[in-house]
């Protein structure tokens, strides 16, 4: 069976990667617009419409205005901006975010697409949190390196035009503490208390690690327990590896890969730790996992194919 498929916004970086994981399936249909008629706003509602899957690849104005565009109830729309991750009506996109979540997302036409940061976070907190070990109302912090293509063509061109010295090292950002990805790592893991978080950008193209530091003693808990929730939570899941206590490969090399996951639609949990503290971390590729990957991962759990196809 073949389905159509529309990417609204088919320019952008997410898009263009999307582009890139459907061309070769013989099981979709990619519909197009003209270069001309991008902003019409007939030409998008029409294509929308006619299309089994919709992804909108657009900023979250663009977004909300695009969703109002579609009256087909036939049509799913899996929307990639932050405008509707935490919307009524509309079911986050990571299938492994807790049992259940992939019937939700095959039964419902309103998909929000995780964030590259959030996804990190939630799936190394969500299964604590559900698990009693890290209370929702624990004061949590996080630290994100990522490379500069999560910022979209503006700061991949800034980076790759070169001779900017203020861009030859990482550069901490959000410093008003209010980064758009939040208000989903709070929703989507259960916690109650906002969580401080700093997002960096580095001088590499893409891949993305999250850390999120514990004191155990606080907790009431140890490693091991981390460690067990953690595995026993992914499980058999295709696209998560739960890498060992204290990772001797890692540890023997003494320096973390940040960018062990590109070309991949993997994220590798680890958990480093001594008798009193413990480092979460998680790793994806932020254009895969943490954006393109991730949508068509949900459109394929939607179709009930093969979740993995394409990927």
């Amino acid at each position: 069976m073949t389905h159509t498929v529309f990417v609204d916004g088919q320019e952008g970086t997410t898009g263009l990667r999307i582009h890139e994981y459907l061309a070769a399936r013989r099981d979709v249909e990619v519909l197009r617009i003209a270069p001309e008629k991008r902003k019409d706003a007939a030409e998008r509602a029409r294509l929308l419409n006619a299309a089994d899957v919709a992804f909108l690849c657009l900023p979250d104005a663009a977004a909300r205005e695009a969703a109002a565009l579609v009256s087909n109830p036939r049509t799913c729309l899996i929307d990639a901006s932050t405008a509707h991750r935490t919307a009524p009506g509309w079911v986050f996109g990571l299938p492994e975010l807790a049992p259940g979540q992939r019937d939700a997302i095959r039964a419902a036409k309103r998909i929000a697409n995780p964030g590259c940061h959030a996804s990190a976070f939630i799936l190394l907190l969500r299964p604590l949190v559900d698990a009693g070990l890290v209370p929702a109302d624990h004061e949590i912090s996080a630290t994100s390196i990522t490379g500069y293509s999560g910022g979209g063509k503006k700061m991949i061109e800034q980076y790759e035009a070169g001779g900017d010295p203020a861009l030859a090292s990482p550069r901490p950002y959000a410093l008003t503490l209010q980064h758009k990805h939040v208000p989903e790592m709070m929703a989507h893991t259960g916690l109650a208390t906002k969580p401080i978080f700093m997002p960096v950008v580095g001088h590499f193209y893409k891949g993305l690690a999250v850390t999120v530091p514990l004191h155990l003693q606080a907790l009431g808990t140890t490693p091991e327990a981390l460690h067990a929730a953690l595995a026993a939570r992914y499980a058999g899941e295709r696209f998560i590896r739960v890498m060992p206590l204290r990772d001797p490969a890692t540890l023997e090399g003494g320096f973390f890969d940040v960018q062990a996951c590109n070309d991949s639609n993997r994220v590798d949990v680890f958990v480093f730790a001594n008798d009193s503290q413990a480092l979460l971390m998680a790793r994806l590729d932020n254009l895969g996992k943490g954006a393109s990957g991730a949508a068509v991962q949900a459109m394929n759990v939607h179709l009930g194919v093969d979740e993995g196809l394409g990927l």
